[in-house]
C-alpha cells in the first residue's frame, strides 16, 4: 500500500473516531464510504476493518459510563443482532464473488439513509418500547452489521424514539455497536477470513482512533447537536452519492 493511501486511510480513521464518539454515530459509515470510494481494499476487508475500529473505539470512550446504560434494552437488541450478523456476512461473502456493482450501490443507499436519518426528528414516545422491539431494530442493524460493519441507522432511529435521556441513549448505542463489531470479529475469525491486510489496517488504525476518541471526549467541537448532526449529514452526502455514482457509471 503506498504511504499516501495509507495517511488517507489514516486520516479518515481519525476523523470518523471523533464523530463517533462526538455523536454516537458515523465511524462505520464514514470509513466504509471514503476508503470504497478511493480503493484502498475491497468492501469485505474494510468492513472487517470497521468491526475492529469500532471496537476500539467503544473500548476507550465507555470506561466508566457503563451506569448510563438501559440494560434490559440492551439485552433484548442483542438478540436480534447476534443471528442476523452471521446472515449479514454471509451475504457479503456471496456478492462480492458475483454481484460488486451491487454491493458498492447499496453501501451508498446505506450511507444515504444513514446520512439522512441524523436529520430526522423521530417523535418521542411516552412510553419505552417492547422488548421485542428493540429485538427486531437489534436484527436489522445486525444485517447492516454483517453486510458493512455498519450497525447503526435502525438502531439510532429507534432509541432516539424512547423516552430517555440524551446521555443514556448515546451509551446504549456505543455499546451495541461494541456487541455488533465484537460478534463479527468472532465470526470472520471463526471464517478463516481474518487476512494479514485486515490486520494490518487495524494495527495502523489503532493509535488514530484512540487519539481521536480521547479528542473527542476531552476537547469536543463548540457546536450544537443539531449542527454536529448537519456536518455529519453533508459528509455522509458526499459519500453516498459518489459510491452510487460510480456504481451506476
Amino acid at each position: 500500500m503506498a504511504v499516501e493511501i495509507l495517511l488517507a486511510f489514516l486520516l479518515i480513521a481519525a476523523l470518523a473516531g471523533y464523530f463517533q464518539t462526538a455523536t454516537g454515530f458515523g465511524l462505520g459509515l464514514i470509513v466504509m464510504g471514503a476508503t470504497s470510494g478511493l480503493g484502498i481494499a475491497s468492501v469485505a476487508s474494510v468492513a472487517a476493518v470497521v468491526s475492529l475500529m469500532t471496537l476500539i473505539n467503544c473500548l476507550v470512550a465507555l470506561p466508566g459510563r457503563l451506569q448510563h446504560i438501559d440494560w434490559p434494552s440492551a439485552r433484548a437488541a442483542a438478540m436480534g443482532i447476534v443471528p442476523m450478523i452471521v446472515l449479514g456476512v454471509l451475504l457479503l461473502d456471496y456478492l462480492s464473488g458475483r454481484a460488486t456493482t451491487l454491493l458498492s450501490l447499496l453501501l451508498g443507499l446505506v450511507i444515504l439513509y444513514g446520512g439522512a436519518s441524523l436529520m430526522f426528528q423521530p417523535s418521542r414516545q411516552q412510553r419505552l418500547s417492547s422488548r421485542r422491539s428493540f429485538t427486531l431494530f437489534g436484527g436489522l442493524s445486525g444485517l447492516l452489521g454483517g453486510l458493512f460493519g455498519v450497525a447503526g441507522p435502525p438502531l439510532i432511529y429507534h432509541c432516539y424514539r424512547q423516552p430517555i435521556e440524551p446521555i443514556r441513549i448515546r451509551h446504549l448505542l456505543i455499546l451495541l455497536f461494541a456487541v455488533t463489531s465484537g460478534v463479527r470479529t468472532l465470526f470472520v475469525v471463526s471464517q478463516g477470513q481474518m487476512s494479514a491486510e485486515i490486520l494490518w489496517l487495524t494495527a495502523w488504525s489503532v493509535p488514530a482512533i484512540a487519539l481521536a476518541t480521547y479528542a473527542g471526549r476531552r476537547l469536543p467541537l463548540p457546536f450544537s447537536p443539531l449542527t454536529m448532526r448537519r456536518i455529519a449529514f453533508l459528509v455522509l452526502m458526499v459519500i453516498g452519492i459518489s459510491l452510487i455514482a460510480s456504481a451506476l457509471a
